[in-house]
C-alpha cells in the first residue's frame, strides 16, 4: 500500500504510516534513520546522566539536550530528581531543547518544588516545549 492509498489522519490529512513514524520517534523509539554511530553517542551519555562526578552529569545533560533526540525524554525525566540543582536545571534545560510533550508533566513537579530562581529556567524549557509542540 503506497501513501495514496494509507489511511489518512483526520487532523493532519497526512498518511497514518508518517504519523506512526513520527510517533514512534517522539516515543523515545530509536529512528531507523538515525546512524549506529549517532546511537552509540546517545547511550554513552544516558549512560553519563547516572555517574558519580555531577559535573559529567551536567555534561552529559547539555549533550543530549543539543542532540534533540527524544530518545533521550526519558533518562532526562529521571534525572530531574539529582541531588544537584545544576544537573536537574540542566536536564530541564535539555528536555526544552527536545520539546517532547513527555517532560510537560514532571516539569511541571519540579517547578512547584525549586526556588525563585530555578524556576525561570524550568518555565523557559516548559515554554519552548509549548512552542515546539505548536509548530506544524
Amino acid at each position: 500500500m503506497d501513501d495514496q492509498d494509507a489511511p489518512q489522519n483526520p487532523v493532519s490529512g497526512t498518511p497514518d504510516s508518517e504519523n506512526r513514524s513520527a510517533g514512534q520517534e517522539k516515543s523515545g523509539q530509536i529512528s531507523a534513520d538515525t546512524s549506529p554511530e549517532q546511537n552509540e553517542r546517545l547511550a554513552h551519555f544516558i549512560e553519563l546522566l547516572t555517574d558519580d562526578n555531577e559535573g559529567t552529569r551536567w555534561k552529559a545533560a547539555e549533550v543530549l539536550g543539543r542532540m534533540e533526540d527524544p530518545a533521550a525524554v526519558e533518562a532526562l525525566i529521571d534525572t530531574l530528581w539529582d541531588d544537584d540543582s545544576r544537573v536537574r536545571l540542566k536536564a530541564a534545560w535539555a528536555l526544552g531543547q527536545i520539546g517532547d510533550q513527555r517532560a510537560l508533566r514532571p516539569l511541571q513537579r519540579l517547578y512547584r518544588m525549586e526556588n525563585e530562581g530555578a524556576r525561570e529556567i524550568i518555565a523557559e524549557a516548559l515554554e519552548e516545549i509549548k512552542r515546539r509542540m505548536s509548530l506544524p
